[in-house]
């Protein structure tokens, strides 16, 4: 059976409106603590959910344990994975407000268990990592968000394609960091998507990303970030990304698997 997972980020540490809600447990190989899983039947269908960052969101970007996060959706069963994640806006057309399925990401993070092959395998293992986001899993999100803009009285620009820059955080960027970023080609910036997609590939386990733009990074206009503005642009999505997870569901139920890793 085809069943989707869904990776929750900044402003999104519970899915509300789904029935039969059940917490799970998973045990892994790379914490003392088990991983906190929610079960979810939608339509019929099943669906995962992990919040990235703890219930409470305690838990910051380069201190998640993304191993374990990875480790307990394979072990589970799941076929495909939709992460969403919170980011700034770098290039024009990423608003606060706008969401991008990116394609492609540039790696700027350090020191984080990014990894399972670290030694002991037969012989050293690669994975091609061209496509750093499974474009099946990329369609089936843009899909969704086609469908669920139908059904909200605001609709969303949803752009197809993009650059993610993945930076260390917990900290904002720098306006020199920002311009750099430019320079690089970053549409986006976010501390999260890696070593998180690395590990879905490294699984063979679909995975693509929802990323919403909170804010504009840094430098980009004349103002101070201001956190509580992003709570409020986060908040606003979240009705969005609901709908589109939904439709993300029945979309999948009725094509079956969302195919391989690439």
């Amino acid at each position: 059976m085809a069943m989707l997972a869904v990776i929750g980020g900044t402003g999104l540490s519970s899915l509300n409106g789904f029935s039969d809600p059940q917490s799970v447990s998973m045990a892994t190989p790379f914490a003392d603590a088990e991983v906190q899983v929610e079960k979810f039947i939608v339509h019929g269908e099943p669906l995962v959910f992990i919040a990235r960052h703890g219930a409470q969101h305690t838990t910051p970007p380069h201190k998640v344990n993304y191993r374990a996060n990875i480790w307990a959706l394979k072990e589970l069963g799941v076929t495909g994975v939709i992460a969403i994640n919170a980011v700034g806006g770098i290039d024009q057309k990423m608003a606060p407000g706008v969401f991008m399925i990116p394609h492609q990401l540039i790696d700027y993070t350090y020191g984080r268990e990014h990894t399972f092959f670290t030694g002991g395998q037969e012989q050293v293992t690669h994975i091609d990592f061209t496509d750093p986001f499974a474009p099946p899993m990329r369609e089936l999100i843009r899909q969704a968000g086609t469908r669920a803009n139908t059904d909200l009285s605001t609709n969303r620009v949803l752009v197809d394609g993009g650059v993610y820059g993945v930076t260390q955080g917990p900290r904002l960027e720098t306006a020199a960091e920002v311009k750099k970023l430019q320079r690089d080609g970053c549409d986006i910036v976010g501390m999260t998507a890696m070593p998180e997609a690395a590990l879905a590939r490294e699984l063979a386990l679909p995975y693509a990303s929802l990323a919403l733009s909170v804010n504009w990074a840094a430098g980009l206009t004349d103002k101070e970030i201001s956190l509580d503005e992003i709570r409020v642009v986060v908040s606003e999505g979240m009705e969005y990304v609901i709908a589109l997870i939904e439709q993300a569901v029945l979309l999948n139920a009725s094509v079956g698997s969302t195919g391989g890793s690439n």
